[in-house]
């Protein structure tokens, strides 16, 4: 099965699930569905960034400081943010990612629920090859840097995410 013939739930404004659609019908049509975002760290705090595959349906070759993906029919947040975060890192036995929160996005590619976590990764990483074309650590500093310079293609509901990330966590403090 093809990742265009992968089914979603479709939900609506208030992410009630109304239906359920395949991926590819789910970009065609804009239909609103459900996405996870997990930020990565390492021992040294480090965090998880990687240029997506040629190949993905959406912003293929973007970079990206978030795994995670769209939620399969049925699933729960909770469930995709761990699966989505050990297919990509490559590992297994990773600590349930920790939600933070939730938000709807709307913008380049369409419009999800986009729930975000994160998750500290000490274990070694193999990325999934189908997902990721290249990745390294940076520290916080070294992520601002890149995103403020322009020079990386960055995905625009990743970005989205991380503004809100960096909000929530300001708030917190």
């Amino acid at each position: 099965m093809s990742a265009a013939d992968e089914v979603h739930d479709v939900v609506d404004r208030d992410d009630r699930v109304v239906g359920r659609a395949p991926r590819g019908e789910v970009y065609a049509r804009g239909l609103i569905h459900r996405c996870v975002f997990v930020q990565a760290t390492d021992a040294r705090g480090r965090i998880f960034v990687h240029r997506r595959t040629a190949s993905k349906l959406v912003f293929p070759s973007y970079y990206d400081m978030f795994v995670g993906g769209v939620l399969g029919a049925g699933e729960d947040y909770a469930g995709a943010a761990l699966r989505e975060a050990e297919e990509e890192l490559g590992v297994r036995g990773l600590e349930q990612p920790v939600p933070l929160f939730k938000f709807l996005y709307e913008g380049p590619g369409g419009t999800w629920w986009s729930s975000v976590f994160e998750v500290r990764c000490e274990l070694p990483v193999s990325p999934q090859v189908s997902e990721v074309d290249w990745h390294t650590w940076l520290t916080l500093g070294e992520l601002e840097r890149r995103v403020a310079d322009g020079e990386w293609p960055w995905v625009p509901d990743g970005l989205a995410a991380y503004g809100r990330l960096r909000e929530f966590r300001e708030a917190r403090q």
